[in-house]
């Protein structure tokens, strides 16, 4: 038993909850002004129930009163005639409709009585009826009010939220940036002082120095090289024989007449003795 008991407390306070959430304060109001207007409506008609009574009311007095007053004539005919039972008779049906009269007196005023409290009633409603449907107007007013101001405290909340999300992923991507820049002038520096090599170079600035100055040597020597096999005349005409070889000498006559000659031993040429003894 205990064990339903909590579970219907349960349910019931979960119904409760829903019922609160759902509940809306200006529709609520709104039908509480319908039903008070309905009321209203209600005293109303019968306001006018118990006026048209008391209306029925008087139009029967009205009439059973032309009725006594015509049995009342009527007895004093009979009478004038010397017809006392007519005159009798008529008397007797003008007291049965004096008591009718009496009694519709009575209902007369218990219904006029009803009619004026109903009034009453109804002035009364209609005045709390037009003073709740101010106040009415008023609390829907402060509800809408209050539900759109809460409306934009929860979008400026919302926003708030927002700009420090964005915030702290601006001051993220500031901290990336200045590690990536402080990472890039490191490098540079390491770059600048030769403790890293240049992606670009194959060593070190020394090292191409040196590697520099070597294959200028070499570059020298060569040079030097072809000077002495070409010779003064050669090297001041500043032309290098086609080939990339030593030219060799065209046959000259000497001074004396005589030209040098040279036999080679394979037949296949003369060679030349070249001026400054260089063969």
């Amino acid at each position: 038993m205990s064990v339903m008991k909590r579970l219907s407390g349960i349910v019931q306070a979960k119904a409760n909850k829903a019922l609160d959430k759902a509940e809306n304060p200006a529709d609520m109001l709104d039908l509480s002004y319908e039903q008070q207007m309905e009321n209203l409506t209600k005293v109303r008609r019968a306001l006018d129930d118990v006026a048209t009574a008391r209306k029925r009311l008087e139009l029967q007095a009205t009439e059973l009163q032309t009725q006594a007053q015509k049995l009342q004539d009527q007895a004093k005919q009979a009478l004038a005639q010397g017809n006392e039972d007519l005159a009798r008779e008529a008397l007797s049906r003008r007291a049965a409709l004096a008591e009718q009269l009496q009694g519709l007196g009575t209902q007369h005023q218990q219904v006029e009585t009803q009619q004026q409290q109903l009034e009453t009633t109804a002035q009364r409603l209609q005045t709390q009826v037009e003073s709740f449907r101010t106040k009415k107007e008023t609390l829907k007013a402060s509800y809408t009010a209050s539900k759109a101001e809460a409306g934009i405290g929860e979008a400026v909340s919302g926003i708030s939220e927002s700009m420090a999300d964005a915030g702290m992923t601006l001051d993220r991507a500031q901290d990336k940036i200045a590690q990536m820049q402080a990472r890039a002038g490191a490098i540079d520096e390491l770059l600048d002082t030769g403790a890293l090599p240049d992606a670009l170079g194959s060593g070190d600035d020394i090292q191409k120095e040196l590697d520099a100055t070597s294959q200028q040597s070499q570059v020298d020597a060569e040079l030097a090289a072809l000077k002495a096999q070409v010779g003064p005349g050669a090297a001041t005409s500043g032309e290098l024989p086609a080939g990339g070889g030593v030219p060799a000498a065209q046959p000259q006559d000497e001074p004396g007449g005589a030209a040098a000659e040279g036999s080679s031993s394979d037949g296949g040429g003369s060679e030349f003795t070249l001026p400054g003894g260089g063969s």
